[in-house]
């Protein structure tokens, strides 16, 4: 692998821009953190890297507010290391020891244009990351006085307000009636949605925030020690980082990522998806400060990473909480447990008595540490990590031949190893990992520069049905590491400039059964994806996409046990993104989707056909607006479509039936503090006389949403 440093091969060309750069900064007198940073365009920064999303699983808001975070609080180019470039997933392994080989050799950078000169940054690459970086010296909080100052300064301090609300009557919300003598459910709250939060950041110096949310159909409460302060859901935290040899001190609700996720993964994790090599891997970015709303998706405690030496760090961290859950208790006499729990409770929706009964009903306690150590270019990283976890009522899944090798019990320990290892062009890394019961799991992969134009990717797992990471997130086909083995191969082609190529293949199989598939299987998810880029501001896309996991068949006369059939999803994208000028915008998008139970039966599909405009008033004013139809056989044949959202928020509806979708948005600049977000969105439904099922049920074909959100910057 060349340095890419000034005096490499090929680099008269980024001498002559790092001359141009310097010049500017000294006629100028600018300082280089100063560059005019654009927000994001998460819309087309979601198309890149997932460009299509199948499914409910995938956690867009977890991932949207880590982007969000790396805005407001840039990564600093001079201090990032090798893990910190790799948590963007917006670089390739060449490009970020081309970065590391540069700086070394000719010291910090002094301004992000310097980037220019640095081999393997095109200007696509500088500008897909410019919004989540920054340039400043190594310790730029060193001259501005203490904490409460740098907080009360910072240029990243606000807080918002948001409110939602469905306007049609949904039957969650009409008066309560009589059902065989009694009481039918209903919603215990008002139908309005509500959110509060507060966060000031600076990149590598300190973080604190609290949010607050009272979702839909949940009631007003004080009961502050159970956590209801009006609203239902309260988080808060605070952050400090390099503080001597104190890495990260955090208090409050805080995430952990090391190694590949395998035991312990939060935040920004794709999978698999339209980046088909640097999503592959994950980094080792350590603790995080949370303030999202997600309920359930964070440790609650204290953490704290300290250097103890060069090379070395160790972290420790513990966490408590009450989480949601539904008690049981036992009606045998000779059971282990008087009580237990059949299963997690993951919504984080408290609207009915039955949702508020199993509210923060069991006691998680979790504790443990990691060891980590990185060599001096950090080129090798190798990590121990330890999880304990002790829950207050036993974990008992129901007695189903699916659940027969899952968790029960109260206690579990899991132990892992992971490593990193850069050498030439190619960068190998793993984890290992034994959970309670001795199971052991793993995934190792390489990732290669085959040359200027070529990169591909390779990863192997196996996660066995008894492998307990209850916090983990690694690279896999289920939404956790369990009961599952796999190869990976992705491979990205540039064979011609603003032509890329990227496609992959999975194969996987499941050793044992799964909820609704009553035999062990096996299946594969293929993608190939066309992309053509005219411009900065232009892109095309085209993406095949097929998905083989099979799912049981229904039960029949000829049929009394279920059994697999091969389930087929086959997928199309087209994608055109243009910025007609520095104001307009326009984006069209054709999806289309078939799905089949097995062979021989008849094939279900859906599409969507979206239209977006986007125009900015100069700096005041900027408008969305998105009108699309869409014709959906069943729910099978859904299709979920990214939509742009007020700040902070994300929204990505499953459209089924026929019938169209339409939004309006509008940012309003109110003075230098204050901005303000407005948005409608409705779905109208063809031949339908209700939407939704079950207290959602709206009697006529329309939904409507409308949201606000104000937020001031101090």
């Amino acid at each position: 692998m060349r340095s890419g440093t000034l005096c490499s091969k090929g680099s008269i060309a980024g001498l002559f821009a790092l001359i141009f750069n310097l010049s500017f900064l000294i006629f100028n007198s600018a300082k280089a953190q100063d560059y005019p940073r654009r927000p994001p365009d998460l819309d087309r920064l979601t198309q890149e890297l997932f460009a299509e999303i199948q499914s409910d699983e995938v956690p867009v808001e977890d991932i949207y507010e880590t982007l969000l975070n790396y805005y407001q609080a840039p990564l600093n180019l001079n201090a990032a290391t090798r893990e910190d470039l790799r948590a963007l997933l917006l670089l390739s392994e060449t490009q970020i020891t081309s970065l590391l080989r540069h700086r070394a050799a000719n010291g910090p950078l002094l301004s992000v244009y310097e980037l220019q000169s640095i081999e393997g940054f095109d200007l696509r690459t500088i500008g897909r990351i410019l919004p989540f970086v920054a340039v400043a010296g190594a310790d730029a909080r060193a001259a501005r006085g203490p904490l409460w100052q740098r907080i009360l300064r910072e240029d990243n301090n606000y807080a918002l307000l948001r409110y939602e609300r469905v306007l049609q009557t949904r039957q969650g919300y009409t008066p309560a009636s009589l059902y065989q003598g009694r009481p039918t459910l209903r919603y215990l709250g008002g139908p309005d949605k509500l959110a509060l939060r507060y966060r000031a950041s600076h990149s590598q110096d300190f973080s604190v925030g609290f949010s607050l949310e009272k979702d839909a159909g949940e009631p007003w409460a004080w009961q502050p020690g159970q956590g209801r302060v009006g609203f239902d859901y309260l988080s808060a935290h605070l952050l400090l980082q390099d503080r001597g040899r104190w890495k990260t001190l955090a208090l409050g609700d805080y995430q952990l990522q090391f190694g590949q996720g395998l035991l312990l993964s939060s935040g920004f994790a794709v999978g698999k998806g339209a980046e088909v090599i640097t999503t592959v891997r994950r980094s080792s970015v350590g603790v995080r400060p949370y303030a999202g709303l997600l309920e359930n998706s964070f440790f609650r405690g204290a953490a704290a990473t300290y250097r103890l030496a060069p090379r070395w760090e160790a972290t420790a961290f513990a966490s408590h909480r009450n989480v949601d859950a539904n008690l049981r208790q036992t009606q045998d006499s000779l059971a282990a447990y008087d009580e237990f729990s059949s299963g997690l409770l993951y919504t984080g929706l408290h609207r009915t008595a039955t949702e508020l009964a199993g509210r923060h009903q069991l006691a998680e306690t979790v504790g443990g540490g990691h060891l980590g150590y990185a060599s001096a270019n950090g080129d090798l990283a190798v990590g121990l990590t330890a999880v304990g976890t002790h829950y207050g009522t036993a974990l008992l899944k129901r007695p189903e031949p699916y659940n027969l090798f899952e968790f029960s019990g109260k206690n579990n320990l899991a132990l892992g190893l992971h490593y990193s290892y850069v050498w030439r062009n190619l960068l190998l890394f793993g984890e290992t990992a034994r959970t309670t019961g001795g199971a052991l799991g793993t995934l190792n992969g390489l990732l290669a520069s085959l040359g200027p134009a070529v990169d591909a990717a390779v990863l192997v797992r196996h996660y066995p049905a008894d492998f307990h990471s209850l916090y983990g997130n690694a690279f896999g086909e289920n939404y956790r590491n369990i009961n599952e083995s796999g190869v990976y191969f992705g491979l990205k082609v540039r064979p011609a400039p603003r032509w890329e190529i990227s496609t992959y293949y999975d194969q996987f199989s499941f050793p044992w059964l799964r909820y609704r598939v009553g035999a062990p299987t096996a299946g594969h998810d293929a993608l190939l994806r066309l992309a053509y880029t005219p411009s900065k501001t232009t892109i095309l896309s085209a993406q095949l996409r097929q998905r083989l996991k099979p799912r049981n068949l229904p039960t029949s006369p000829d049929r009394p046990v279920p059994l697999p059939g091969n389930y087929v999803q086959q997928s199309l994208l087209i994608y055109y993104d243009a910025a007609i000028s520095p104001a307009l915008e326009v984006r069209t998008r054709l999806q289309a989707a078939r799905v089949r139970l097995d062979d021989g039966l008849p094939w279900q599909a859906g599409y969507v056909l979206a239209q977006d405009v986007a125009y900015r008033f100069g700096r005041a004013l900027k408008l969305t607006a998105r009108y699309a139809v869409f014709d959906a056989d069943d729910y099978d044949a859904r299709q979920y479509v990214y939509e742009s959202d007020v700040w902070l928020a994300v929204s990505v509806p499953a459209l089924y039936g026929q019938g169209t979708r339409a939004y309006a948005l509008a940012e309003i600049r109110l003075g230098k503090p204050l901005t303000l977000w407005l948005r409608y969105a409705e779905t109208r439904y063809r031949h339908q006389a209700t939407v939704g099922t079950g207290l959602e049920t709206i009697q006529g074909p329309v939904r409507g949403e409308v949201k606000a959100q104000l937020r001031y910057k101090f």
